[in-house]
Formats: structure tokens, sequence, C-alpha cells
């Protein structure tokens, strides 16, 4: 995949690159113009996000049946896009109580990357196959890359990874995935080094899902940590969250699956005992402790009049859903 520096290929046909006539004059509007006409790009962001929503929808449903089964979601990229990655995946077991496995998040660099740049990783095809290989990649998984310019190499040999070992795969990206087959004669280019091409047009194939989010050229050209990255935050919000909602993390719109581990989740959880219940608020935190500050445990012991036990081989037999077993909340 490596070729001489001077051979660097041409991107420029590329949303993401190319630039917007509505930041032209950028560095000559007033403060205030420029961040009005910041907001007004951005409103475009959430029209993006809306198109893909039947790609998002089939790839969320993949996921639940994967981890209905033990399999895992792998969030994989490079830059911005691998830090979105590595912060949705870190988010997930404080929010719903999932186990720390369940969704994880790889960035080109290692964790390192999170806080000092080392963009010159993404360029390696290979370079995510040492952790990819820990991982023991199977059929219940789906592995997610992540590359705004859609060509990162490092994101594409992790899909090609994925599918060999037969994961589902799917690819975020904020351009047409066809245009990822146009290959630009090669500029030549002064310098030293190596670089990798762009993926040749027979991976695209080894995509189960293609999620696009097309937001258009960025204000600063280029530069997609603005609307590709806020996109992108967008889209892995609502994966991580309905797949979550669909195992049963979340009744009505209560955050039912945590444990009261600190002062500000006690409290909610008491609230939420107390709005579900007829307990005040003392003894919602005795049922609480009773429940080993289990939320859900706490609900179906006070609805059922059962023991903790009991309760909890009640959410086991309907796979951690409250809804069969309580209705819905009040």
């Amino acid at each position: 995949m490596n070729q001489n520096v001077g051979e660097l290929p041409n991107r420029g046909h590329l949303t993401t690159e190319q630039r917007s006539p509505a930041s032209a004059a950028l560095d000559a509007l007033s403060t205030t113009q420029a961040l009005r006409m910041m907001n007004t790009q951005d409103m475009d962001v959430a029209v993006a996000v809306r198109n893909a929503i039947p790609a998002i929808s089939d790839t969320v449903d993949d996921i639940v049946e994967g981890m209905r089964h033990g399999g895992r979601l792998i969030y994989i990229g490079a830059g911005t896009s691998g830090r979105l990655g590595v912060l949705d995946a870190s988010e997930i077991p404080p929010t719903f109580q999932a186990d720390p496995n369940q969704v994880i998040g790889i960035i080109a660099g290692g964790d390192g990357s999170l806080r000092k740049s080392s963009e010159g990783m993404e360029d390696d095809f290979d370079g995510a196959k040492p952790e990819l290989d820990k991982l023991k990649l199977g059929s219940r998984d789906t592995l997610i890359g992540i590359a705004a310019g859609g060509t990162t190499p490092y994101v594409w040999g992790a899909i090609h990874y994925a599918k060999i070992h037969g994961a589902t795969t799917a690819l975020i990206c904020c351009v047409s995935v066809q245009s990822l087959l146009v290959r630009p004669k090669a500029e030549v280019v002064p310098g030293n080094g190596t670089v990798n091409t762009p993926p040749p047009p027979s991976l695209p194939a080894e995509i189960d899902h293609q999620i696009e989010l097309i937001v258009g050229p960025e204000v600063v050209t280029g530069s997609t940590r603005l609307k590709a990255g806020t996109a992108t935050k967008l889209a892995l919000n609502m994966i991580t969250t309905i797949v979550m909602v669909q195992l049963g993390k979340v009744w009505g719109n209560l955050m039912v699956d945590l444990r009261a581990s600190n002062v500000k989740l006690q409290d909610r959880a008491i609230r939420i005992i107390c709005s579900q219940t007829d307990l005040d608020r003392p003894k919602a935190s005795e049922l609480l402790a009773r429940a080993d500050s289990m939320v859900k445990t706490a609900l179906v012991m006070e609805r059922r009049g059962v023991g903790a036990e009991q309760a909890n081989r009640l959410l086991a037999e309907h796979n951690g859903q409250v809804r069969p077993i309580l209705g819905p909340p009040r």
C-alpha cells in the first residue's frame, strides 16, 4: 500500500476538502458575523444526520443482535474521528452500567493520541492489527470505522481485518462512499518518505453499513473537527443510546440501569424510585440499599413485592427489560 511521497493522492474531489462559498471572506468578518455564519452552517448538520437514519438504524439492529449473544461494538479512527469514538465508548459504562468491554474505542497512535496529535499514524493500513488481534474479533462483533474524509488507510485496514474475521462492518464518513471509488491521477510533490494510497475500489464491498453524513465543505477548508465532527458525534450518540435502550438499559426515558455510586447518581436513583412508587425519599433510599444500589432491582422489588434475588431473576428472564415486568412508567 505504500508508494513514494512524490505521488501523493489528490483528495480535492472530496466535499470535506472543498472550499465553502459561505466562508470565503471569513477573515474579513466581524466576530459576530463570523459566529452567525458558523451557526448557519451548523444547521446543515442535523439534516445530514437525519438523511442517514436508515443506514444508522440498520447498523443499530445488527449491533443489538450481536450484543444479545455476547458481541461487542468497536469504534476505530484517527485524529478527531478516533477521539470521538473513544469519547463515546468511554461514556457508556457510567451512563448505562455497561461492561467496559461492550463498547470499545480505538484511536490510531493509542490513548496518548487523545491529548497529543499523532496524525501520521493514520497512514498505516496495518496499524490497527495489534489492537484488533488482542480483541479476537468474531461474527458477533461490529466494527465501525470513523473517517470524515473516508480515505484513512488505518480505518480501511481495520475494516478489512474485521471482515476477514467475520465481524459486521460499518463506515461513518462525511462524503459519498461512491466518491471514494474515484482515483484522480496522483500529483508529483517533492519530499521524502512514504504515503498510503486511498482504499482501492474493491474495499467498499467490505462495508456492511455505509453511514454517510454529507455536511458539505467546512467553514475552515478541510477542518473536519467542525461540521463533520459535530455530525459524527450526533451519529455516535444515536447509535449507542438506542443500542442501550434496545438492550433494556432504559425504561420509558428513565436511566434505570445504573448503580448509584456517587451523590449525583444516588439522588437521581432516589428520584426515579419515588416517581415510580409511593415511597418517600428516606424509604426509597432504604430500598435502594437493599437492592445493592441497583435502580431496576429496587423498582421490581417494590412494585412486585419481591426480594432482591427474585427481582433480579425476573429481570434476567426478560433480558433486562423492565416494561414486560412493570408495564410503562408513570
